[in-house]
């Protein structure tokens, strides 16, 4: 039996001689790899960045809301619509009564227009804050500060801003202490929020914050409240949550078997939400290019199986020489190895070049883990084994006096 190093010797001086046949052998291979390679990295690094921008929650703070927060369900939402909302008085009562709860907050919002002398930005995001809502929320002001309770108390009409009101509204001016108009409200700037940047392409950084008592006496009981609740920690949340959900029933005078008319929403049914979406996108993915790997896989099998006709001499000559049935079967798979392990790497290169090419001019995240390299390697030696059994097995089997004389 030859040893490893002769063997494989022989398979890359075979690939050599016929390199345009190994090149478009691997090249349905690498578009398979490089597919899933792209998406994988794409999921994954989406995960990532939901997991710290969309889900602005932290581990010890849920809400309570009138329609659910995480769910596809179009029914249940539109059931959910017809539920009585939640007022001021419903978070003036959790704060109250509910001993778990560290503090309590209210927020609400309505996307609008802003204005500031001929500028005009569209799709902005007017919200309403208690001003409890600075102890929860984990957005960070980077100039001036949150307003006081004695501001919600007065609805005084200041507002804090985010960074892309600052990028459109004051271009390279420091905002604090001068106005602009929402709506029909003239507002003084009295902070401003770090930049989040976009999350999955929508941008986070277009919103004005309100006291909540300025936010209602613009907008009116049309909206519903969200309570945000802050415990002392992951253990309390249970707690705090039973407190909460019993405190609510008993002011929506629910009784026995009634379903609550409320929802809870945490971080972690966020991140749930996501993930079964993006999974559902990288199955149709990984669907997609596991074929175009098995369409590869099955061109490299024919191109072995007309490999062995056309070396049928070749196979008799090196049986004549001493060789068995066991150096040939090996020779073959490893030729339809190399090619597949050739066109592997070369599919998780182009793959991640896609995906770091997608994150750089695009505001679309990736991330790069070496566990899907890994993956990819396996694949493709997988493939190059599995559909090279057949071929190497059939130039294993040839009669070698048949085949030397073969022309």
């Amino acid at each position: 039996m030859l040893v490893w190093r002769d063997n494989l010797s022989q398979s890359v001086d075979a690939l050599r001689a016929h390199k345009l046949r190994a090149v478009l052998t691997m090249i349905g291979l690498t578009m398979g790899v490089a597919t899933l390679i792209t998406v994988m990295t794409l999921v994954q690094g989406a995960n990532l960045y939901v997991e710290s921008k969309v889900a602005n929650l932290g581990t010890n703070v849920f809400q309570v809301g009138r329609v659910p927060f995480a769910v596809t369900d179009f029914e249940l939402i539109m059931k959910a619509l017809k539920h009585k909302h939640i007022e001021l008085s419903d978070m003036q009562a959790l704060a109250a009564q509910c001993d778990a709860c560290l503090t309590v907050g209210a927020t609400a919002q309505v996307d609008t227009r802003a204005r500031r002398g001929d500028k005009e930005q569209e799709n902005v995001v007017f919200a309403g804050q208690s001003a409890t809502m600075g102890e929860i929320d984990t957005r960070t002001i980077v100039a001036g500060r949150y307003f006081t309770p004695a501001e919600e108390d007065r609805a005084s009409t200041v507002c804090l801003i985010g960074h892309g009101i600052v990028e459109q509204l004051f271009p390279g001016l420091d905002p604090v202490g001068k106005t602009l108009r929402v709506g029909n409200q003239e507002l003084t700037v009295i902070g401003v929020y770090e930049k989040i940047g976009s999350v999955l392409g929508q941008d986070q950084d277009s919103f004005v914050v309100v006291p909540l008592s300025t936010y209602l006496r613009y907008r009116g009981t049309r909206n519903s409240l969200i309570i945000n609740v802050k415990t002392s920690g992951e253990a309390a949340m249970e707690t705090a949550m039973d407190q909460v959900r019993l405190i609510l029933r008993a002011r929506r005078h629910l009784t026995g078997n009634q379903e609550d008319d409320f929802y809870f929403g945490t971080k972690e049914s966020y991140i749930t939400l996501w993930k079964s979406i993006s999974g559902a996108f990288f199955a149709v993915f990984v669907l997609v290019s596991s074929i175009s790997a098995v369409v590869g896989g099955i061109v490299i099998m024919n191109v072995m199986l007309v490999s062995v006709t056309e070396r049928t001499k070749e196979i008799g000559i090196r049986r004549a020489m001493g060789a068995t049935r066991v150096d040939i079967l090996y020779q073959f798979l490893t030729e339809s190895v190399m090619q597949c392990l050739a066109g592997g790497f070369l599919g998780i290169a182009l793959g991640f070049l896609a995906a770091e090419g997608v994150k750089s001019l695009t505001s679309f995240p990736a991330s790069v883990a070496i566990w899907v390299a890994v993956l990819g390697v396996a694949m493709s030696s997988f493939i190059g084994l599995f559909f090279g059994i057949y071929p190497a097995t059939r130039a294993a089997r040839l009669d070698p006096v048949e085949a030397l004389r073969s022309e």
